[in-house]
């Protein structure tokens, strides 16, 4: 079976991260370019931690390109080191890696997207400012691409900024909104809703450390140190919560897994509105029509939490896998 071609945009901290290392270790899914843009970290650390995980994965030929380092709303952008991490990757620091962190390349993903052309996936892990530019600039190329999938929104639950607004939207609304305004295709888009629900406890971690350190996979080594880290930060604003909610990882693991996520396609919007609904969105879930005149995209609203847990550990102790 061949591999799904995915091209992840993404702000690079920790739950990104282990959504990127699900994929070198799937037979599933295969990443064929990378945008780093700003949101968790700066753009310039977002690159070094690209740089970084290709040196401890081994990989190097994959594409990247330097995306977004501010939002379209012309507000500067909030880090979230606290969350994430100094460098986006937990208690992990890393050094010497200052070279050619200031990619402006984005214009290449269009060669990219040619050379996958009608196969290629898109996975917007983080801001979505980066997407918009893309759609604004190649709206033709736009409709080259097979599937789009984000992490993102908070539709029928809390926020995680503000009391209705998740960080990808609200750090950027307008950027959420003209991509959900202007996609050709129905999006599929993975919320707060569920991801918050895609708990690995510190026991699942520990066990896939003692894994990664006895088959000395530095790749894998990464995972613990940086999810402890972000697991501690949460333990102190939800100290019931069991384990850290890796938010990225549950949309990557989308992707291939359909038919254990349930997904309904609502008419969808993003409030660009100032105020206390500033990055809100909204879905039209009612069973009754009409429903709002808004684009309809495709929201997931439960996964079989199960079925994740298993099929996450199988791929995270197979082993690298490529080609």
């Amino acid at each position: 079976m061949a591999k799904k071609k995915v091209l992840l945009f993404s702000d690079f901290g920790v739950d990104d991260i282990v959504a990127a290392l699900y994929a070198y270790y799937s037979e599933e899914i295969e990443i064929v370019g990378v945008v780093a843009d700003y949101g968790n970290v700066s753009k310039r650390d977002a690159i070094r931690n690209v740089k970084f995980i290709q040196e401890k994965t081994g990989i190097s030929d994959i594409p990247v390109f330097g995306g977004a380092f501010s939002p379209l709303t012309g507000i500067p952008p909030v880090y979230y080191t606290n969350v994430h991490g100094p460098a986006g990757l937990g208690s992990i620091i890393p050094e010497n890696y200052h070279d050619h962190m200031d990619l402006e390349n984005f214009y290449e993903v269009t060669s990219l997207i040619d050379e996958y052309k009608d196969e290629i996936i898109i996975y917007s892990a983080g801001r979505l400012t980066s997407l918009a530019t893309l759609f604004v600039l190649y709206p033709e190329k736009i409709k080259e691409i097979k599937e789009f999938y984000l992490m993102g929104g908070a539709f029928q639950s809390p926020g995680n900024v503000t009391p209705v607004a998740e960080a990808n939207f609200y750090s950027d609304p307008y950027a959420a909104n003209l991509v959900l305004q202007l996609s050709p295709k129905q999006i599929h888009i993975v919320p707060l809703d569920v991801t918050r629900y895609a708990i690995l406890t510190p026991q699942m971690i520990d066990q896939l450390n003692d894994y990664y350190t006895e088959a000395k996979d530095e790749a894998g080594m990464l995972i613990k140190p940086m999810v402890d880290y972000y697991y501690d930060f949460y333990k102190k604003s939800q100290p019931d919560i069991l384990g850290a909610p890796l938010h990225d990882l549950l949309a990557m693991w989308t992707i291939t897994q359909d038919p254990s996520v349930q997904f309904k396609e609502v008419p969808v919007k993003v409030s660009v509105n100032s105020g206390s609904t500033f990055g809100q969105s909204s879905g039209d879930f009612r069973e009754s029509s009409p429903k709002a005149a808004w684009p309809i995209h495709k929201v997931a609203l439960s996964f079989n939490y199960k079925t994740f847990v298993e099929q996450i550990f199988a791929t995270l102790t197979s082993g690298p896998s490529r080609g």
